[in-house]
């Protein structure tokens, strides 16, 4: 069986959470702290963070959750996520990497050291400019969600793929640190709603991290 090291609040531990349920991927959870620098997690990606997964068995150690998605995508049939078209599969590639990059840079990022960096393992207050701004880029960030669902059924087409995945698993992690104002951002609280009421997502929604404590309406489907 597959084991999966991740982080509770890392988007793209999130992500592969996602897309390996959807896919009936067996897996386990193995915590990963970023802060605790273990030389056994360095050992299996240099770099020092999540997502890895390992399986045993295989002796197959994959590291970078893009990497670790396109190798399931090639090697498990079932519910493909990058599908259709090579122009479909262009403009799927092209809104993953617009959430992974983008999104986390200007949104998820800074929340996280803010809310949850500068509380657990700083020790500081969290600075209030550092925070409107990234709640303002979310709420551009969300604009284009509201336009892409304005017109089409899922984020990248007719059918759910990798972007919708990888757009929930950071927004998910922003509407825990409480970065989110959904007003004014009806079809994309529309399109997050039902995405929270699949099966994958459940385990999401339970997750607590210590000393930071989500809004009331995080675990709400019909929030």
């Amino acid at each position: 069986m597959w084991q999966l090291y991740q982080f509770p609040l890392c988007p793209f531990s999130r992500k592969l959470r996602l897309l390996m349920s959807e896919k009936n991927i067996a897996f386990t959870l193995e915590r990963e702290n970023p802060w605790d620098t273990r030389e056994a997690f360095y050992l299996m990606n240099p770099t020092g963070r999540t997502p890895v997964v390992r399986h045993s068995e295989k002796g197959i150690v994959l590291a970078d959750s893009k990497a670790i998605a396109e190798y399931f995508e090639e090697t498990v049939d079932k519910n493909p996520m990058i599908n259709g078209t090579a122009t479909g599969r262009a403009e799927i590639r092209r809104l993953v990497a617009l959430f992974d990059e983008n999104f986390y840079g200007d949104v998820v990022a800074p929340l996280t050291m803010e809310r949850m960096t500068k509380r657990i393992v700083l020790k500081e207050a969290p600075d209030s400019r550092i925070l409107r701004a990234a709640m303002r880029l979310c709420d551009e960030h969300l604009d284009y969600v509201d336009y892409l669902i304005d017109n089409r059924p899922w984020l990248a087409g007719p059918t759910m793929s990798l972007a919708d995945l990888a757009a929930a698993a950071q927004i998910s992690v922003a509407d825990y640190l409480g970065g989110i104002n959904w007003s004014g951002h009806e079809q994309a609280r529309s399109w997050y709603s039902v995405f929270k009421s699949r099966p994958s997502f459940q385990p999401l929604l339970s997750d607590r991290m210590e000393g930071v404590h989500p809004p009331r309406h995080y675990s709400d489907v019909n929030a």
